[in-house]
């Protein structure tokens, strides 16, 4: 409350600058010329200092006052004071009663300034600090604690998950036997809370990491019902991720929203996030108004990537076309809070400057702008590919859609790369006609674009065997990008299948020098080789690429028949089977196998594989005709006839399946 404050009317008995003229005439020193007594006692002996018998050291004297005649004289003579003990035991007291920090009239005189008194002799020494006294023990107790923690948290850094684990352990344990020993020297209040809360946080943390989720949400119930502990309900969103892991998704919701109601709405970037997480756990229970309502709401207050790409997956799960575009809309519309790449443009050839911008264009703050930036684009571009279908009576239609609102906002660039999407998406109907006339819409766009369009061109003529068209857009692409590996791929295979092997070799290994990944330009130099008849340059192409692509069953394939052309039965037999246990059902890799098998004699393994082949795919040939001969072989005719009798149903012009068919009626007439 505000006080009442009365001024009263001045007068002349209460004037506020009385008594400011009023002064000592003691202490005037202008007229003491004119001063009877003062000068008497100057001219005499009156009132002089007696004279000293014992040195005085040389300490601070007291400040002289100047007099009229030019003498000086001390204060205390002056007024006729008797001196103080400060004199009297030999050191002179300045007129203020604190002393300057070592700043004397003796420093004057020429002794050295010592503020620190080390001239009088070593300070006293500190109070020894007795170890075995329970208070420090108590405080290396708790050091020890810190540590553990620390150490705990460094070790969980680095990967090692059970080391922190067990460092949380040890630190609750030592934490326990603090919180006893405290409580029989000092009172209940003096227990550290932060060093305990700390410990618990860090063991419910490292329970979590290794994936010990019951233990984790003990911990963390000890900590959120303990009273003394302030700010803890927020760390019911640690125990709803748990749950959310646990898919006890009910239970995460319920934990989410009780974490939400104990968060003030200050802070605004905690609670989004925890709202974010409610809406994704509707999402996996399938209540998708329940998290549209979240995403919305994030959307409008606060609007992100990951908000706005959940918002378009639940309209397109219920399916409302308009809510889909709009949606799409706010997701483009989502500030990217990045710098623009002129800024990093040197305005002057000064070498140091640019030096410097070559710095910061690789440090990185600018390789998180990269990061953020290319999954804003991943967002959008999935989300285009997904409603384009959907929004409108066409796919067709829908692209065009998405590719008008991505070329009014911040995105541009990404409208070149819908369209050449489109025309994917023409080539998975089988619409080649649509995909071209699409992909030659890109001509007349900038380098990058027009490569990435003929490339896909060439592509498609090479597929329908067209290899001059193929050819000629292979050209352009290059031409239009040298850098391109797949333009310098898709130029070696015209080469290749005109026969000119060397000059494509040439090509894939361009390519592969500008993108050591390419795994295709790779593959075709392998595949080179083997025409070329440079088995082992192949066999080592093959195999590095093995070490990319572990499970692919071409590579595996090659590798295999390599060997067999080398004259290595069984390494070529031993890659089969590595690609048997990829492709278990490939009847061509198992009629192979047989035959491996079947040139080194063992009849058994070749009989069973190439039973196996003929069961995946009873209608090849060869494996009928070596399992129809192998029956006869053994002497089992009647189970030879079926294979024949097949054979003849799919060669029924071939004569000689037939006679087979006869030959082993016969035969087991003869044994019977």
């Amino acid at each position: 409350m505000m006080e009442n404050v009365h001024l009263a009317p001045e007068t002349d008995e209460d004037d506020l600058y009385s008594g400011y003229n009023d002064y000592n005439p003691t202490y005037d020193t202008e007229e003491l010329e004119n001063d009877t007594a003062f000068q008497q006692a100057v001219k005499t002996s009156h009132g002089r200092r007696p004279p000293i018998t014992a040195k005085i050291p040389s300490t601070a004297v007291a400040r002289p006052v100047a007099t009229g005649c030019g003498s000086k004289t001390s204060l205390a003579s002056s007024m006729g004071r008797p001196m103080t003990g400060a004199i009297q035991d030999g050191v002179t007291r300045p007129m203020t009663a604190v002393r300057a920090a070592g700043f004397t009239k003796a420093a004057l005189r020429g002794s050295a300034f010592d503020p620190l008194g080390q001239s009088r002799g070593p300070a006293p020494p500190l109070e020894a600090r007795n170890e075995d006294s329970p208070e420090e023990k108590i405080r290396q107790l708790e050091k020890k604690v810190n540590e553990l923690v620390e150490e705990s948290c460094i070790a969980n850094s680095c990967g090692d998950l059970k080391l922190a684990l067990e460092k949380a352990k040890d630190a609750g344990r030592k934490e326990r036997v603090l919180v006893r020993q405290r409580e029989q020297v000092t009172s209940p209040e003096n227990i550290n809370l932060d060093l305990t809360y700390s410990v618990l946080f860090n063991l419910a943390s490292q329970y979590s990491a290794n994936e010990m989720y019951p233990e984790a949400l003990n911990t963390y119930q000890v900590i959120v019902k303990n009273k003394m502990f302030s700010n803890a309900g927020r760390l019911k969103v640690n125990m709803g991720n748990i749950y959310l892991k646990q898919r006890n998704y009910s239970k995460a919701i319920k934990f989410y929203r009780m974490a939400l109601d104990q968060i003030p709405s200050v802070h605004k970037e905690m609670r989004i996030k925890i709202m974010q997480n409610i809406g994704v756990t509707f999402i996996k229970t399938g209540q998708y108004s329940d998290a549209i309502n979240s995403f919305e709401h994030i959307m409008s207050v606060a609007p992100n990537l990951k908000a706005g790409f959940n918002l378009i997956l639940s309209y397109f799960a219920v399916g409302d076309r308009e809510k889909m575009k709009k949606a799409f809309q706010k997701l483009i519309a989502v500030p990217l809070e990045t710098d623009e790449d002129g800024k990093y443009i040197s305005p002057n050839d000064d070498p140091h400057t640019n030096l410097v911008i070559e710095a910061i264009k690789n440090d990185h703050l600018r390789q998180m702008e990269r990061e953020r930036k290319a999954m804003a684009e991943k967002y959008i571009m999935t989300a285009a590919k997904l409603i384009a279908p959907v929004i409108e009576t066409s796919f067709a239609v829908g692209y065009d859609w998405c590719v008008e609102v991505v070329k009014a906002s911040q995105y541009v660039e990404l409208a070149n790369d819908l369209e050449i999407n489109k025309a994917i998406m023409y080539l998975r109907q089988k619409d080649f006609n649509q995909a071209v006339e699409t992909l030659k819409m890109f001509e007349k766009k900038d380098s990058s674009v027009k490569s990435a369009a003929a490339t896909n061109l060439s592509f498609l003529y090479y597929l329908e065997n067209e290899f001059s068209q193929a050819s000629s857009y292979a050209d352009l692409a290059v031409n239009s990008d040298r850098y391109n590996p797949s333009a310098l791929t898709n130029k070696g295979n015209t080469v290749f299948a005109n026969g000119d092997y060397e000059k494509a070799a040439e090509f894939y290994k361009e390519a592969l020098r500008n993108d050591s990944s390419c795994t295709e330009a790779l593959y075709n130099i392998g595949l080179t080789c083997k025409k070329l008849n440079r088995l082992d340059e192949a066999l080592d192409c093959f195999l590095k690429l093995h070490a990319i692509l572990r499970n692919s069953a071409q590579v595996l394939y090659q590798i295999a028949n390599i060997y067999e052309l080398m004259e290595d039965p069984n390494q070529a037999m031993e890659w089969l089977m590595q690609l048997i246990s990829v492709v278990p059902t490939d009847s061509r890799a198992l009629s192979k196998l047989g035959g491996l098998y079947d040139s080194e004699g063992d009849k058994s393994q070749a009989f069973q594989y190439y039973y196996e082949s003929y069961r995946y795919f009873p209608s090849n040939i060869e494996v009928i005709e070596w399992l129809g001969a192998y029956y006869i072989d053994t002497q089992f005719c009647e189970k030879a006839i079926q294979y024949f009798e097949r054979a003849s149903l799919i060669q029924p012009t071939q004569v000689k399946w037939q006679l087979m068919v006869a030959s082993c009626f016969r035969r087991s007439a003869q044994w019977i």
